[in-house]
């Protein structure tokens, strides 16, 4: 069963001005997609996710991270939560069974430490949703020498990123998650033994 994926990090110091040095970083390390580049949406969301947001953008073309930084720079507060998607492209195979490269949505959510009552302890200062594991694991797809290909080389895209994570930010804790108990590891193993 599909489950949503997500990376959260968490920093020293996400304060302030110090918040938009680190989305910014994280944002830097992003590859977004060669179809659709950019930040497509910002969005502010004060105290918690009960109150109205303040802000929302849609940028098509999309943005460079420096100019929804820009935008976001104006409204940084402690107590608000700020919400930024992109794509990044994912073989993801068609209705025909032809492996295409498809842009796939990635959601960044940086939370202030006093935005719902610290809410950022349990799902990070920033959280990035991935969408669907099964966009790593295709459950549903026969498992071929090509499946296996393209499901190695997103889920070689998906170590590469939270790798510049690690070696080009000051993030001190990272953990990949999803909601159910098993783990993409344990999925991805599951899935290919199945085949042996």
């Amino acid at each position: 069963m599909a489950d949503p994926l997500y990376l959260s990090l968490w920093f020293p110091d996400f304060n302030g001005p110090a918040m938009v040095l680190h989305i910014n970083a994280v944002l830097q390390q992003f590859p977004f997609s060669e179809q659709r580049p950019g930040v497509t949406y910002v969005a502010m969301q004060p105290v918690s996710w009960n109150e109205a947001s303040i802000l929302e953008q849609r940028y098509s073309p999309g943005i460079p991270p420096e100019q929804a930084m820009v935008v976001a720079a104006d409204l940084i507060h402690d107590d608000y939560a700020y919400i930024f998607e992109a794509y990044w492209d994912l073989w993801t195979p068609n209705e025909q069974g032809e492996w295409l490269l498809v842009p796939s949505l990635v959601t960044f959510t940086a939370q202030g430490e006093e935005f719902e009552e610290g809410a950022e302890e349990e799902t990070g200062h920033i959280q990035i949703d991935f969408g669907l594991d099964s966009l790593f694991v295709q459950e549903q797809v026969k498992l071929t020498e090509e499946t296996q290909a393209r499901i190695r080389e997103n889920v070689l895209r998906l170590l590469e990123f939270t790798k510049k994570i690690e070696m080009k930010t000051r993030a001190t804790s990272r953990r990949l998650w999803s909601e159910s108990d098993e783990s993409l590891p344990q999925k991805l193993i599951a899935r290919l033994q199945k085949v042996q």
